[in-house]
């Protein structure tokens, strides 16, 4: 998968967020999004999926050369941050099973064996209303992370985490680099030291 990004700007009213941002993504690569609080991160990000519209420039995708219509662009993204609602009335094991009507897991991996990989084992019956903040985390980033589709793009990913956590957040991340087009925002250095390609978007900020 290819991503061109070509002038893309970003304003709201009179105040640009970022402006003149040029980038090529690529799968296999890795690409961190920095900036402090408030710089543009998330609005980057969503712009990218085609959430929120750009105000200037174009984001074009495409496959093995061939471009795929903004109205197709979900089809090949799965998105984790921690203001992404879940469905709180669900069991963890009625939202995995939901979340594969739309999205098939990697290798088919069925959802008892990826409750256990996401270390949820002891709440597949819990709704999730009862789960702690880091519980609901996990949840997101392994939905994430099993996902068959060509990019993962994460915001703040280890938000709500204990230090058990940010560890198997930061092994789980890394098996996926070289498989797919990763895109982490963040501004904690452990999150995205690994990734080779660091973009800061304070940098386009006129």
């Amino acid at each position: 998968m290819e991503i061109i990004i070509n002038q893309l700007g970003k304003r709201f009213k009179y105040e640009w967020i970022y402006q003149n941002l040029n980038l090529q993504l690529q799968s296999g690569e890795s690409y961190a999004i920095l900036g402090p609080n408030g710089s543009g991160k998330s609005t980057f990000l969503k712009s990218l999926s085609g959430l929120l519209p750009a105000t200037e420039g174009t984001i074009e995708y495409s496959i093995k050369g061939k471009k795929i219509s903004p109205e197709y662009w979900y089809k090949y993204i799965v998105w984790a941050a921690p203001y992404l609602e879940l469905i709180e009335e669900f069991t963890l094991q009625e939202q995995v099973d939901f979340q594969r009507k739309f999205k098939k897991f990697k290798e088919n991996i069925s959802t008892k064996d990826f409750i256990s990989q996401i270390g949820l084992k002891k709440a597949t019956h819990k709704p999730i209303q009862y789960f702690s903040s880091g519980m609901k985390q996990r949840l997101k980033l392994g939905l994430a992370f099993y996902a068959d589709v060509p990019m993962i793009l994460l915001d703040e990913p280890t938000s709500n985490l204990d230090s058990e956590g940010i560890a198997w957040y930061k092994q789980e991340v890394q098996s996926n680099l070289t498989k797919q087009l990763v895109v982490i925002c963040s501004n904690q250095g452990y999150e995205y030291d690994f990734c080779p390609n660091q973009i800061n978007i304070s940098d386009y900020k006129l």
